[in-house]
């Protein structure tokens, strides 16, 4: 089974990319560490912490997304709720929640979840954001909680992969045929490198 070490990067979209510099380095302090582009894109990196990033695009005709509470269902097409960022105390959580309305961007109150401790804004973009504290002396990446009091037949089969659901690979990639192609990676979807 692969192994996986956090999220390298979240990728998401901004018309204003000094705003959202101003937002994500400035106000939260997170480092821009990686800025490619070219006139008309640009695509900057910001660290989250020494294994995860977000980063952004920035898109002409792009405008911030209207508001949608974090969590609040919605029906038709949709991707994506709200991300979640770990903070290492519950005084980080008040820090958060000072430094934001101190910028005049509405925050929310400490919300208890049991295993977390959580507040919640919004980034200039309209993205939804919760900050979140892990309760001490519960871990459920130790101890997996089930709380749904009607699971499906699938989440109850446990926290773990389960064996042969997905089919077998029957013929991996040998060494000569992997390419790594140099470049930003929009190349491929404007037509400007083929594979």
């Amino acid at each position: 089974m692969i192994k996986f070490n956090g999220i390298n990067h979240l990728a998401m979209a901004t018309g204003d990319m000094d705003g959202t510099i101003r937002f994500w380095r400035d106000l939260l302090g997170m480092r821009l560490v990686a800025a490619l582009g070219r006139p008309g894109y640009r695509h900057y990196f910001f660290e989250i912490s020494e294994k995860d990033m977000i980063a952004f695009f920035e898109w002409p005709g792009i405008t911030p997304a209207a508001e949608k509470e974090h969590g609040r269902p919605v029906s038709g097409p949709f991707v994506f709720d709200h991300v979640s960022f770990g903070v290492d105390s519950e005084e980080a959580l008040w820090d958060l929640i000072d430094r934001i309305s101190a910028a005049g961007i509405w925050v929310s109150e400490v919300i208890d979840h049991g295993f977390i401790h959580s507040i919640y804004t919004f980034d200039p973009n309209g993205i939804p954001i919760e900050f979140s504290w892990n309760v001490e002396g519960i871990d459920i990446r130790k101890n997996p909680k089930m709380a749904d009091s009607t699971p499906s037949i699938i989440a109850k089969e446990g926290s773990g992969a389960q064996p042969d659901t997905w089919p077998a690979i029957k013929r991996r990639t040998p060494p000569e045929k992997r390419r790594i192609y140099p470049g930003q990676g929009s190349e491929f979807f404007h037509g400007k490198k083929k594979i």
